[in-house]
């Protein structure tokens, strides 16, 4: 012991350029020279990887780091990855930031981890899984990001070492991985040190951390022969000769580690360090590793040898207790085998013991006969449960062992499973999973089993989840309950595939053998849900009338029957029935409350529902709901497509608006978080769809066309139904950028598949407008028979917004005075709707049409307005057609400006308060003093401010 000691506090040979590297990112952490001296620049983060073979010091290279950082009063984290924990689930991460909470309190954790409390804690085992679902590995990555960056700032400055990176497990490697680059931008240093040659297929992005050696990794060479010989004389004396020394460093190769063992065995045994004994180095050398190590072992009696295996079994950190337990020795003999062990330099440390380095750990675990290997693996899970350390300790070496039809490592690995995975670690619970399948379960068990592990895949591997809950069908299964439950899974993940008839005729196959009233209109609301997502259902009219006539008599009791009349809610939107019919329904669903994240349930119905407040003229209440059901995925830990979507959507919401900038803000950050989930999923859909609407509303054309070149935004579009159309925005940016015969042929192609599904509402897909449009350059009679059509539908639905769209687009595509008298009938709904960028449009486009009829007095007061409204969206391109407008009319643009914000005026809470008690416009004006054409402007600042039309006034105004 003694010994380790003093060679540890020795000098690093040959690591100038290395420790250089250390001091210079230690002095821009620090502000600090390496004297201490006075601060030297600007403080900043960054990251240091060194990597090199085993035994060229690196260890020892770590240690010096953490001694440096800490003598300039830094934070140091620490961790180092093991052999035998790789497949421990989160083990450097716990070893890096569970002590900086060790000892606290229940309430005083709760306190600083806030929210991320139930989600990051079962990670870092500081507290038991909650019962709830588990968070995605994302939401959980992100959870301990958080953690992380609030200690690098509130312990500033810190230093986080990890040592032995090619073994850590892939949770926390990949976490690590990731977190890496934003280090530059905390007050932290992060210190990695590996095996190029041993780093798994899941860290190959490790490589690519940038160190400050040209933006990668620094290499470890072996040292030359003149620090060999300083080592040796170090050790061994100065009377070493070159000749012995010279020897030393041929036989080591210069590996550090090798040649502190060697001078060790030179010491031990006495030997003369002269050219008289040089020849001798080679046979100590073998003895310090392979063969060599594990002959000098078993030299050591057949006791000590078993103790070094469980040790070897074991790992890190090894508890002598244990370790005997696992050997099957008593408690002297398990210390004297430990004694034995130390004074041959295998094993070091009293109340915790390790091996001295870990080519001596993997030797000696490779030594051990591949039966007794397993044997003794199988002795260490039992030993750990007996000890308490419970099911998720003992998996890994269940992992190890061979199967032999033992119930009782069933029952543990899927107890270590379901732990594992509220953990937030779904790959390695689905590794235990797949052993107990192997084992096998029990017959009467196996279909639970194959349910946990396709549950334990949702978020990873989709197909293969789908593979294992159809195998678990066609298991013979006792409990009704157990096949409800892969039935209902089964069908979500194959919708959730873009595999939606799948999912909806799974449903239907097992509604027909269903006998259980409430499980069968589960089963039934969910294959609504599905259908009502499926691009390609046979027969939407006929699904309709029979979700109509369920959910009528339905009176929201349950979840079950609030989802189908959420289903019926939607329905009618789509249909274009009046909005008020769609608004009531959608009370009546959330009437019992609808959760976005609840368990065993999806988000799409809540979701839908909140969506029909916006499609019917009542954003405020949709983003209300959706604050709501954002919450809900956060506080679950769900920030994968669940928070895209949320985000997406929410960017949708912002933009019917008029709220350009906040949309595009929302919707990159939506699709940031869709890239995590993949290209080709519907939240990848969704997001570039909104993106590119956007876009066009921002009059960045070109833009929008780079993006769906750039994410491959055309032919052929999902199988689901997603929000906006996607073809129809595919149509619509081709019609933006002039391509008007392609824009009517993707265009008429939306209308020939949505049509005769019943989706009639313009609200919701506008291709008939588009199309209209583009149909305006070569037919334009049809034209103006495609938008009088899609007015009609506007008219059924019955929204201000939707009928002033329409009615813009009337004027667009027809001639004469028809034109002028569209756009102020536009003008007038537009006003009572809280579509503020459509009013926009609508105000310069009929100032556009004064201006061109000879009414320039009027034309101007309408462009004026509109560059307003313009400006107020961040609708840029718009703000330019109006300037240009303005300028051809000899009239001077106004200063751009924005000022207007959610707070209503006294002027406008006085005019809304009016309108509430049932005032008319006249009366108004007369109550105010105003003329009634500046009623109509309060007013319609006040639908958009308050997110509603005049139908839902009273009930927005309650929240402001």
């Amino acid at each position: 012991m003694g010994r380790r000691s003093m060679r540890s506090n020795r000098t690093l040979f040959e690591r100038e350029s290395e420790l250089a590297a250390v001091d210079e990112a230690l002095g821009e952490l620090t502000g600090l020279r390496p004297d201490g001296a006075e601060p030297g620049g600007q403080r900043r983060g960054a990251l240091l990887a060194f990597a090199g073979p085993a035994g060229l010091g690196k260890t020892t290279l770590m240690a010096e780091v953490r001694r440096r950082a800490a003598a300039r009063g830094c934070t140091v984290l620490s961790a180092r990855g093991g052999d035998q924990e790789q497949r421990v689930a989160f083990h450097v991460a716990r070893q890096l930031l569970q002590p900086q909470f060790a000892g606290a309190a229940e309430a005083d954790l709760r306190a600083r981890l806030g929210s991320w409390y139930d989600i990051v804690g079962p990670a870092l085992g500081l507290c038991a899984p909650t019962d709830g679902a588990p968070p995605d590995p994302q939401g959980l990555r992100d959870g301990l990001d958080w953690v992380l960056t609030h200690l690098a700032v509130q312990r500033a400055p810190m230093v986080l070492v990890l040592d032995d990176a090619h073994w850590a497990d892939p949770e926390s490697l990949g976490w690590l991985a990731a977190f890496a680059p934003r280090a530059e931008d905390l007050p932290l240093l992060m210190v990695v040190a590996y095996r190029p040659d041993e780093l798994p297929d899941h860290a190959e992005s490790f490589r690519g951390l940038p160190g400050r050696a040209g933006g990668r990794p620094i290499d470890l060479e072996p040292l030359s022969a003149v620090a060999v010989a300083r080592l040796v004389r170090e050790a061994l004396g100065t009377h070493a000769d070159d000749a012995f020394c010279r020897e030393c460093w041929a036989v080591t190769a210069g590996n550090p580690f090798e040649t502190v063992e060697l001078t060790a065995k030179v010491h031990d045994r006495g030997l003369n360090p002269t050219e008289t004994g040089a020849h001798l180095l080679r046979d100590l050398a073998a003895a310090v590793k392979g063969s060599g190590l594990i002959a000098r072992l078993e030299r050591l009696g057949t006791s000590t040898v078993r103790f070094a295996w469980a040790c070897a079994v074991l790992g890190t950190e090894i508890h002598p207790t244990l370790a005997a337990a696992v050997a099957g020795l008593g408690h002297e003999e398990a210390a004297d085998a430990a004694d034995a062990l130390r004074g041959a330099r295998i094993l070091t440390g009293a109340e915790t013991l390790e091996f001295v380095h870990p080519l001596i750990a993997t030797a000696v675990y490779r030594a051990i006969p591949s039966g007794v290997r397993v044997a003794l693996h199988g002795q260490a899970a039992w030993c750990l449960i007996n000890d308490g350390q419970g099911p998720s300790a003992a998996a890994r070496h269940l992992l190890e062992t061979h199967p032999e039809g033992d119930n009782w490592v069933v029952q543990q690995l899927r107890a270590a499973a379901a732990e594992t995975l509220r953990s937030g670690a779904p790959d390695a619970a689905r590794s235990y999973l797949a052993r107990a399948l192997r084992e096998p379960p029990p017959f009467e068990d196996r279909a639970a089993v194959l349910h946990e592990l396709g549950s334990a895949s949702l978020l990873t591997e989709p197909a293969t989840t789908v593979n294992h809950l159809r195998a678990a069908l066609e298991e013979p299964i006792a409990d009704p309950e157990l096949r409800h439950r892969i039935v209902y899974r089964l069908s979500q993940v194959l919708a959730h595939s873009d595999r939606l008839a799948e999912a909806s005729d799974t449903l239907a196959r097992e509604i027909r053998v269903t006998d259980d009233a409430r499980v069968k209109l589960r089963m039934v609301s969910e294959q609504f849900m599905w259908d009502a997502f499926r691009a390609d259902e046979p027969d939407h009219p006929s699904r309709s009338r029979r979700l109509a006539k369920l959910a009528d008599r339905l009176k929201g009791r349950d979840l079950t029957e609030r989802y189908i009349i959420g289903l019926r809610t939607w329905d009618a939107v789509l249909r274009g029935e009046p909005a008020h019919i769609a608004l009531h329904h959608a009370e009546r669903a959330l009437a019992g409350g609808l959760g976005w994240a609840e368990p065993d349930r999806g988000f799409e119905v809540p979701v839908l529902v909140a969506l029909a407040f916006m499609y019917a003229d009542r954003p405020g209440r949709t983003e209300e709901l959706f604050a709501a059901g954002i919450a809900d995925f956060e506080r679950q830990g769900w920030r994968g497509a669940h928070l895209s979507f949320g985000y997406t959507l929410l960017a949708y919401l912002r933009y019917r608006r008029g709220r350009l900038a906040e949309a595009e803000d929302f919707v990159r950050a939506g699709l940031r978080l869709a890239e995590r989930v993949g290209p080709g999923t519907p939240a990848h859909w969704y997001a570039v769809g909104i993106l590119i609407e956007v876009l066009l509303a921002r009059g960045r054309v070109a833009e929008a066309a780079r993006t769906a070149e750039d994410y491959a935004f055309s032919e052929p579009f999902p199988a689901a139904v997603v929000f906006p159309d996607a073809q129809t925005v595919y149509g619509e940016l081709l019609l933006a950028r002039g391509l008007t015969k392609d824009a009517v042929g993707q265009l008429a192609a939306a209308g020939r598949r949505l049509d005769p599904r019943g989706i009639r509402n313009p609200a919701w897909c506008p291709w008939q407008l588009h199309l209209a449009r583009a149909e305006s350059h070569d037919t334009p009679e049809r034209a103006v028979t495609t938008a009088l059509e899609a007015l009609s539908r506007a008219r059924q639905f019955g929204t201000p917004s939707a009928i002033g769209q329409a009615l813009r687009t009337a004027a667009e595509v027809s001639s004469g005075s028809a034109r002028v008298k569209y756009l102020e009938e536009a003008v007038a709904h537009l006003e009572c709707s809280p579509a503020g960028y459509e009013l926009a449009c609508a105000l310069v486009a009929l100032g556009t049409e004064l201006r061109r009829t000879g009414r320039a007095p009027e034309a101007a007061e309408q462009l004026y307005r509109g560059l307003d409204a313009a400006v107020q969206c961040g609708a840029d391109g718009l703000v330019e057609e109006a300037r240009d407008e303005l300028a051809a009319a000899g009239l001077r643009p106004r200063r751009l400006h924005s000022t207007e914000t959610d707070a209503l005026t006294s002027r406008e809470r006085t005019a809304a308060n009016l309108t509430v008690e049932g005032l008319g416009k006249a009366e108004i004006a007369t109550e105010l003093h105003i003329d009634e054409q500046t009623v109509v402007r309060l007013l319609s600042a006040v639908y958009r401010k308050t997110g509603t039309d005049s139908t839902g006034l009273r009930e927005a105004l309650k929240g402001t």
